[in-house]
């Protein structure tokens, strides 16, 4: 006999806007624990000192967690010039100063350099792993690590505001992956000024935005009671970035155990598609001519 599950078989995205001074999995946590959820993950950390987006999946919602760190984001955040931190934030020791300060116009000149397709060497303090390890919980003992470069995507990046000679203001559009505090740190260092980031905000994460966020202000006023439903956003929001594809009843019956379904309507050959029935999602998978092949199905 199967051990039962803890909780309510919610699912559905719930979009906080994270406050500084807490960590990702400590947000995912908070929201479980007032949904009374069974099950519960993120899509993409934010570090403990930044804010704005991040997108917690409750139950079946979890299982389309990897479209949306795939997805594209969007990330605003300020440079402090003139010094290098242990942690390319200001959360960590400075390790480095210069008195030179760069222009407006020798920023814009090396900004050229960090769009595109690029590569990108993650801080020493993140969550790449290293020989099965977090490099962060290396750095933290005190292990210095040589890094592999990883290839980025940088779709927009730009200067917004200069407020003064030691700041400058920046928003970025990138792909999966992509580090604004080693965007902070080798800007730094291709103006010759050194820099970090002094604080960073995520505008957007694929379909979500910080404009329609809850805090968890408004989670903890409402944790466990009926109420808390209204702050969940559906498990289909997480597909926006794929096709839809109405399932014919027979098809949702075969897609729901885990086979080849038929669905209507016609994309490509091989593309990556959501199966619905009555706006439901059933599974996600690739079109193969008139019928879709899971690799994801929801239980609902």
């Amino acid at each position: 006999m199967g051990r039962t599950k803890k909780g309510r078989p919610v699912s559905g995205w719930v979009i906080v806007d994270k406050p500084a001074g807490i960590g990702s999995t400590d947000v995912v946590n908070k929201v479980k624990w007032a949904f009374q959820a069974q099950k519960a993950g993120h899509a993409g950390t934010l570090d403990p000192d930044a804010t704005g987006v991040l997108a917690v999946a409750l139950g079946e919602a979890t299982k389309t967690v990897a479209l949306i760190m795939d997805a594209r984001k969007c990330y605003r955040f300020r440079v402090t010039f003139g010094a290098a931190t242990s942690t390319d934030d200001a959360a960590g020791t400075v390790i480095a100063t210069s008195d030179q300060r760069p222009t407006e116009a020798q920023i814009e000149a090396a900004l050229a350099a960090f769009r595109g397709d690029i590569l990108q060497v993650p801080p020493q303090v993140s969550a790449v792993k290293v020989d099965g390890a977090r490099a962060y919980d290396l750095a933290r003992d005190g292990v210095e690590m040589e890094l592999a470069a990883r290839p980025l995507h940088v779709e927009r990046l730009d200067m917004v505001a200069r407020p003064d000679a030691d700041h400058a203001e920046f928003e970025m559009v990138c792909g999966k992956g992509g580090y604004v505090r080693a965007v902070a740190r080798d800007l730094g260092a291709a103006l010759g000024c050194l820099g970090h980031v002094q604080w960073l905000r995520r505008d957007w994460s694929g379909p979500f935005a910080a404009s329609a966020a809850c805090t968890l202000d408004q989670i903890e006023a409402l944790a466990r009671s009926p109420g808390i439903d209204r702050l969940l956003q559906p498990l289909e929001l997480g597909l926006a970035g794929l096709p839809e594809l109405p399932a014919t009843p027979e098809g949702a019956a075969r897609l729901r155990n885990g086979n080849p379904g038929q669905v209507l309507g016609h994309i490509a050959y091989g593309d990556e598609a959501w199966a619905s029935l009555n706006g439901l999602a059933i599974a996600v998978g690739r079109y193969m001519g008139g019928e879709l092949h899971p690799s994801r199905v929801f239980n609902r």
